[in-house]
């Protein structure tokens, strides 16, 4: 799914409204005090003798938790809405951002940009002398970092966020600070795209109760309160028109329902309530968050199953996401030797912007390759990285042999020669293709085994969204890839070899980079360095040396 953060786009200090815009405030809600408590149901009406055929009240639409209708609101739910000051508040957030640049007599410089935006927050627990207001963590929290990913406004790529700050202000026109209340961070959850802060003074809160985001239906009517464009408080309604929708993207992994109100950028941290059939009353089902870019009228929220916990507890539940960076093990080679010999050789996977490429050796080594950019039409390998299997000190494989190429063909790089910072870096690029691997292999594995139902054809878009995020984050090793192979590609005068190299069984000892391994228990503590092989048949045991830790 792509969408669109919604929040965070109100920039500068003018609205983004034609001045000529037809805009009416938000009518003057009553002064007296919120209650914090839901008002009783409505009392059933007296009977009296009918001096005419009785009025048919209209169809509440009710068939299941939630309405499909407003009608279904209770009378006396909508004179307690009445008696209610606001309790949604507009947010401003504003962030100092230093951006480095270097001038034209090579000397470095640090420009520094100012950065406003507005949202939508919620007054939702009493504290003593204080308030817990609930939002977005994108409306919250800038990015410590811009990037491709990171997107703020007209800050360019790669500037460090230095400050930053965030208060209930009037709306975005509102320029006199003094009665601004400032606001500090309690919890957040990217994950979740929810966070929580504190004010530390009483406010209006939520009156309504926690509902139920897994009883929601298509057609069941919703209200969304907020501040779009942070320009005035007010409501938007609309349906549910798709109960369920998971959202992973960016840092987001969470559960959706798809609304068609009509929101606004600022609408973002916005409440969103539906009408219980029980009680005749609103409940709290979700917290709106974000907007499809290519569908000006869906938008999703996130469903308050998910945001029951932190709300109660004010605690994050950490939740691994599913391509976390635990650490490799020999499992994960075995399936991914499995998956690739089960794929078309050589098996093919997107890696920050290039193509790269995994082989299978007989000797259960793995070959991968970083191809030519402009690949299919240069079809040569421009960084080759031998994966040897592991020993006892190693849990997937260990680094054998590379290669850097270009047209000329590849050269191989010895390791004796090499710094440690290329070797450092060569390490860490191996083991982020990988998992890059290992996660195209159990994409095409999924292909493979066919989408004649929606759960399979459903799980196998969730793995190539996964498949092509993984692959932008590694935008930044790829360049580094490239600086490598800039630095250690053939020359005219070297000698070159080919991939058919890399991809035979050497027949003798390849030297590497010696290893230790520690000798059984009860030898003293004494190690014995081992030398690699990489042929099917074994060294002959190396003689214990004497040497200490």
């Amino acid at each position: 799914m792509q969408v669109l953060v919604i929040a965070l786009l109100v920039f500068g200090a003018d609205p983004h409204v034609a001045p000529d815009a037809s805009l009416q405030p938000a009518p003057a809600a009553a002064a007296s005090p919120a209650t914090g408590t839901s008002p009783a149901s409505p009392a059933s009406p007296a009977s009296a003798a009918p001096v005419s055929p009785p009025t048919v009240p209209p169809p509440r639409y009710c068939q299941g938790d939630y309405a499909d209708e407003f009608t279904a609101l209770s009378q006396k739910a909508r004179e307690f809405e009445q008696t209610q000051r606001p309790f949604t508040y507009c947010l401003r957030t504003t962030a100092m951002y230093e951006c480095p640049s270097y001038a034209p007599d090579g000397s470095l410089r640090k420009a520094r940009r100012r950065v406003t935006a507005h949202g939508t927050a919620f007054g939702y627990r009493h504290e003593p002398g204080e308030t817990i207001v609930v939002t977005n963590q994108h409306v919250a929290e800038w990015p410590a970092v811009t990037d491709e990913d990171h997107v703020v406004g007209d800050v360019p790529p790669g500037c460090k966020r230095v400050s930053d700050s965030v208060r209930i202000v009037e709306n975005e026109k509102d320029d006199y600070e003094r009665d601004d209340i400032p606001l500090t961070r309690v919890v957040s959850d990217a994950q979740l795209d929810i966070a929580l802060l504190r004010a530390k003074t009483q406010l209006p809160i939520l009156p309504w109760k926690l509902g139920h985001s897994a009883a929601l239906r298509e057609r069941n009517a919703i209200d969304v309160r907020g501040f779009p464009l942070g320009v005035l408080r007010a409501n938007n309604v609309g349906k549910v028109i798709s109960a369920y929708d998971h959202d992973d993207d960016r840092d987001w992994d969470h559960d959706d329902f798809v609304v068609d109100a009509l929101l606004s950028p600022g609408n973002s941290g916005s409440p969103v309530f539906a009408i219980s059939c029980a009680s005749g009353e609103f409940e709290l089902v979700g917290v709106y968050h974000a907007g499809y870019s290519k569908g000006a009228a869906l938008n999703v929220v996130v469903g308050i199953d998910q945001l029951r916990d932190i709300l109660t507890t004010l605690k994050r539940s950490p939740r691994p996401r599913k391509e976390g960076a635990s650490a490799l093990d020999s499992d994960d080679r075995a399936r991914l030797l499995d998956l690739a010999r089960a794929d078309a050789e050589p098996m093919f996977f997107p890696f920050g912007g290039v193509v790269a490429a995994a082989r299978t050796r007989p000797d259960g080594a793995l070959v991968f390759e970083l191809l030519a950019k402009d690949f299919p039409m240069q079809a040569y390998p421009t960084l080759v990285l031998e994966d040897l299997p592991p020993t006892a000190a190693e849990a997937f494989g260990r680094l054998g042999r590379f290669w850097a190429g270009n047209r000329q063909g590849l050269r191989q790089i010895e390791r004796p020669d090499t710094d440690a910072e290329t070797l450092s870096t060569v390490s860490k690029l191996l083991d982020a293709i990988r998992r890059s691997a290992l996660l195209a292999g159990t994409y095409h594995a999924a292909m493979r085994s066919g989408m004649s139902s929606r759960e399979q054809f459903m799980s196998a878009s969730r793995l190539g969204r996964t498949v092509r995020r993984a692959s932008d984050g590694n935008e930044e090793l790829a360049q580094v890839a490239a600086d490598v192979v800039d630095r250690l590609a053939p020359a005219t005068a070297d000698a070159t070899s080919t991939l058919a190299e890399a991809l035979t069984v050497p027949a003798r000892p390849v030297s590497l980079s010696p290893l230790l391994s520690r000798l059984p228990p009860g030898s003293g503590g004494d190690w014995r360095p081992v030398i690699a092989t990489e042929g099917p048949s074994p060294l002959a045991p190396a003689p214990i040396v004497s040497a200490r830790r």
